[in-house]
C-alpha cells in the first residue's frame, strides 16, 4: 500500500498513509502532520519513497518513518530521552521531538558534518523547529553512530536509520531498562529490522520484524 500513499501536500501524504493502514496510532499521525517533509526532502517530498539528500545518504520513505515511530511508541512518552542515529536531513529527529514533547530530549547523530549542518538548517525553516533547537530539546552531533552517544545515555529509545553490519552492543548498553532499540541489521545480502528490548532487570530480547533496504551504517564516504 506504500506506493498508493503519496500526496500533493504534507497533510495529504500523512492522511493517505493513515488511510492505507501504514499509520495506525493517532499520536504518530499528529507528530508527522506537524513536520513538513518539504523542509527536509529536496525533491518529491510528499512521495512515499526514499529521497537522496547527498553524501550517499537518503531520507527514508515516510511509511518507514511511521513504522519506526510505531515500534518505539511505548517508549516515546512525554519527557523521554531519545537517540536518533543516522539523523541525515533531520526529519525523523523532528518527528520524534514532537512525540516526546518539550520536556523530552532528542539527540540526532550523523558522521558527516555537512549533514549535521543540513539537519540544523532544515529544522530552522519552521518556528517550532527553531525553538526545539534553541531550547536544547533537539541537538545534532557529529559522531560515529555505531558507538551511539554515551554522553547523553541512558536512552528510553534509540532509532538507527542505516543498516548496521552487526548488533552493536554499545547501543544496547546505552538503553535504559526498560528501553527499546529500532535498528536495521545486514545479514548477508539481506537486511532486516530488529526491535531490541532491554527489560526492567537488564535482560535483552531481540525480535526480527521484516526485510528492508537501507544505506549502510559505516565510515564517512571519502
Amino acid at each position: 500500500m506504500a506506493w498508493r500513499s503519496s500526496g500533493a501536500t504534507n497533510q495529504a501524504l500523512i492522511e493517505n498513509l493513515a488511510r492505507n493502514g501504514l499509520i495506525e496510532d493517532d499520536r504518530v499521525k499528529e507528530a508527522m502532520l506537524k513536520v513538513d517533509r518539504a523542509h527536509y526532502a529536496p525533491t518529491s517530498p510528499y512521495d512515499d519513497s526514499p529521497q537522496t539528500i547527498g553524501h550517499k545518504a537518503t531520507i527514508s520513505a515516510p511509511h518507514m518513518h511511521a513504522s519506526a515511530c510505531s515500534s518505539l511508541l511505548p517508549f516515546l512518552t512525554p519527557g523521554a530521552r531519545v537517540l536518533d542515529i543516522g539523523s541525515g536531513s533531520g526529519y525523523l529527529t523532528a518527528v520524534l521531538a514532537n512525540l516526546v514533547g518539550p520536556t523530552g530530549t532528542v539527540i540526532g547523530v550523523d558522521h558527516i558534518q555537512p549533514l549535521v549542518t543540513l539537519a540544523e538548517t532544515n529544522m530552522r525553516k519552521s518556528t517550532e523547529g527553531a525553538n526545539m533547537l534553541d531550547s536544547g530539546q533537539v541537538t545534532f552531533i557529529k559522531a560515529d553512530g555505531r558507538k551511539g552517544w554515551k554522553e547523553g545515555a541512558p536512552y528510553d529509545a534509540i532509532h538507527v536509520g542505516a543498516a548496521a553490519a552487526e548488533h552493536h552492543e554499545e547501543l544496547t548498553e546505552q538503553l535504559k531498562a526498560p528501553g527499546r532499540l529500532f535498528v536495521p541489521v545486514a545479514e548477508g545480502w539481506l537486511q532486516h529490522i530488529y526491535v531490541v528490548d532491554k527489560k526492567e532487570g537488564g535482560a535483552v530480547e531481540r525480535k526480527k520484524l521484516y526485510g528492508v533496504q537501507y544505506v549502510p551504517l559505516c565510515d564517512p564516504p571519502e
